[in-house]
């Protein structure tokens, strides 16, 4: 039997793996996606450890301009959902940021945040369809679909959060680490106290049981608890919140984060989201070289 020349097949699995970043490129964040909100500045870095694509991912949900809340608004309000209306309008004063971490360091593991994008965009039009919100059901749901579709050790851990004009972070995470909060005169990174968080597992790993039509049998590891909300308020301007997956806190062997994180974002507390990333970006890969994929999103508040 005749065997493929090993250029030829090379050749063939580059122009796959090609394509693959092809297609995962087009679910990243551009520019015109980061959330417009009054009173809050929102930017973020990606920077996948292989090539241009890897298993962090970042979504940001600007309602007004992705979406038509006049047509919702009045739809709802014609057809006398009253709830729905109140939460369109609330969608208004908020923006959306989703930040997720499949585990692994593989590019192919792009397919699975990939997979979570498409759920997590489509689910979002029927949760404002039916509540006028993003609530904690589609997350169950999102998590009972790789429950019974991925392994156990190809699992990915998130944290949605909203953001409002005010300055109020309401968020849930799965198996992720906690946002950060950087704030005083000086400033200092502060962990949210436990009695501010509610933990829960990574997306599927364990099965759902909250809103599911079909619950599947859990196997010996039980159901997870049903999905709660966590809040924390960022109470002046200046006040900056930073999301991020564990290539961020386990940079350079656990040693950047807080002590040197701490002194570039005092350094450049009083400019931009975009320009305060942008700082963290060249100082994260001075200070080590990366060995995972780092994701990291800064909410500041200015107003």
């Amino acid at each position: 039997m005749s065997r493929r020349p090993s250029d030829a097949w090379q050749a063939e699995i580059r122009a796959e793996l090609a394509n693959l970043e092809e297609i995962a490129l087009a679910t990243k964040p551009s520019s015109g996606d980061l959330p417009n909100l009054c009173g809050v500045d929102i930017d973020g870095v990606s920077l996948p450890l292989r090539q241009a694509i890897g298993g962090d991912h970042v979504i940001y949900l600007d309602f007004k301009q992705r979406y038509d809340l006049d047509r919702r608004i009045l739809e709802a309000a014609e057809a006398g959902r009253e709830r729905v209306v109140a939460g369109l309008h609330q969608c208004r004063q908020r923006a959306g940021v989703l930040v997720a971490d499949v585990s692994g360091h593989k590019v192919t593991d792009t397919l699975v945040a990939a997979m979570l994008h498409q759920a997590f965009l489509l689910g979002a039009y029927y949760e404002l369809d039916l509540f006028g919100e993003i609530t904690t059901r589609l997350f169950e749901h999102i998590n009972q679909r790789f429950y019974k579709s991925t392994t156990l050790n190809k699992y990915l851990t998130m944290l949605y959060g909203e953001v409002s004009e005010k300055g109020k972070f309401r968020f849930f995470s799965a198996g992720h680490p906690a946002p950060l909060v950087f704030a005083g005169r000086p400033g200092r990174i502060e962990h949210l106290p436990e009695d501010q968080l509610v933990r829960f597992p990574p997306v599927g790993m364990f099965a759902s049981n909250a809103y599911m039509d079909e619950l599947v049998d859990p196997g010996p590891l039980g159901y997870k608890r049903p999905y709660e909300i966590s809040e924390v308020d960022l109470l002046e301007a200046g006040d900056l919140l930073l999301l991020y997956t564990d290539g961020f806190s386990e940079h350079g062997g656990e040693r950047y984060l807080p002590e040197r994180a701490e002194s570039v974002l005092e350094a450049v507390r009083a400019r931009g989201a975009s320009e305060i990333c942008e700082h963290l970006r060249q100082d994260l890969l001075a200070f080590a070289d990366p060995e995972d994929d780092i994701s990291f999103v800064v909410i500041k508040k200015t107003g």
